[in-house]
């Protein structure tokens, strides 16, 4: 009999060791990884239809998926910081997380409201598409990275279309917009300006109040749905759409950079995977509860559900395109223009090909 090669044997006694090892060595248990506790600083009330199946939704789910390892508690606009101040508040590490839209920090950032909606933009699939598949997380992140912001950023809700605004007078004609005083989002809330109206963006909190002293005479703010919680129905009878400002809405969840590489890898999974899921669910939401409202403020508030006539939004896009010029004077948001229109460019023969079209019939005033 021939004697056994002893690198053989060697071999084979090392492979049965280490299986051994494996197989009686526990991996680390979700109990052996260092809990974190995201105190979360919300820029919108709770009670918000967005945020309830937004954050909250993350809030109760995050310690179940980690076994306790992730845990979130959230507070409501000003309990912590106020509303504009989250992005500040998060880099500088006053609280860990913020909850917010990436248009109120505008005045800092130009490309800022790139992020969260578009006027005459993509509208959810697209967007999403960008985002995930194309360079709009990449950019997104760069942009606050540049921008000397010390955040960690993820897309953790988007909505469907807004409103296209809350008017105390209807608005037929170019004219009827000078010297309006009216608290409007981002990037549209520019075009209204150039046109002549007087343009203020105010927390959610402090828009009812506006409209009922007579501060503002037209405010939007987000979807029917959310909007009847604030109230402007009381006030403003004449809901207009489409949102063209705002086809689809991003909100964003900050997070200090230092507590973000402080946690674990799969904590790290957890919060990126339930903000994903979180897209999810307030896109079907936002689409399964607008005619509801708008039902209501038209048979029992009653409001007036209008749909822009075809001379406004040609003078709103327009008008868009002399803010989008104005705007490219800053390098990164030209970047960021320059990045999406090229993916919306190869998108349009997608999107002109796979879609049938809308159902026609609307009545236009």
């Amino acid at each position: 009999m021939s004697r056994a090669n002893p690198l053989l044997q060697m071999s084979q006694v090392l492979f049965f060791c280490l299986a051994i090892l494996f197989f009686v060595t526990p991996l680390p248990a979700a109990d052996s990884i260092k809990p974190t506790r995201l105190k979360v600083s919300l820029a919108f009330p709770s009670a918000l239809p967005a945020v309830k199946s937004s954050i909250l939704w993350i809030a109760d789910q995050a310690p179940v998926i980690s076994n306790g390892s992730l845990n979130i508690k959230t507070y409501d606009p000003g309990k912590l910081v106020a509303p504009f101040e989250i992005l500040d508040a998060v880099s500088s590490g006053k609280v860990n997380a913020g909850f917010a839209i990436s248009g109120y920090w505008v005045g800092k950032i130009p490309a800022a409201s790139i992020f969260s909606s578009v006027p005459f933009g993509p509208e959810s699939g697209e967007f999403m598409a960008w985002l995930y598949y194309g360079n709009g997380l990449k950019l997104y992140q760069q942009m606050y990275d540049q921008a000397g912001y010390a955040v960690k950023v993820i897309p953790c809700a988007i909505l469907a279309p807004e409103s296209g605004g809350w008017f105390k007078r209807q608005i037929n004609k170019p004219e009827d917009l000078k010297g309006l005083n009216m608290r409007f989002y981002g990037l549209g809330g520019k075009v209204f300006s150039k046109l002549g109206a007087s343009v203020s963006l105010i927390p959610s909190s402090e828009i009812y109040p506006a409209l009922e002293r007579g501060a503002i005479d037209a405010t939007e703010f987000s979807q029917p749905a959310i909007d009847q919680m604030l109230g402007f129905h009381k006030i403003a009878k004449y809901n207009y759409f489409p949102g063209w400002h705002q086809q689809a809405s991003v909100i964003e969840l900050l997070i200090n950079n230092q507590t973000w590489q402080n946690m674990h890898i799969s904590q790290q999974a957890t919060l990126e995977a339930l903000c994903k899921a979180s897209m999810t669910n307030t896109l079907a939401q936002g689409e399964a509860i607008q005619y509801q409202a708008m039902h209501k403020n038209e048979n029992e508030r009653g409001v007036t559900n209008l749909y822009w006539n075809a001379e406004m939004l040609s003078l709103f896009e327009a008008t868009w395109q002399e803010v989008v010029r104005e705007e490219s004077e800053d390098p990164f948001f030209r970047t960021v223009w320059d990045d999406l229109s090229a993916f919306r460019q190869n998108y349009s023969l997608w999107q002109r090909h796979a879609f049938l079209p809308r159902p026609t019939g609307r009545l236009e005033e």
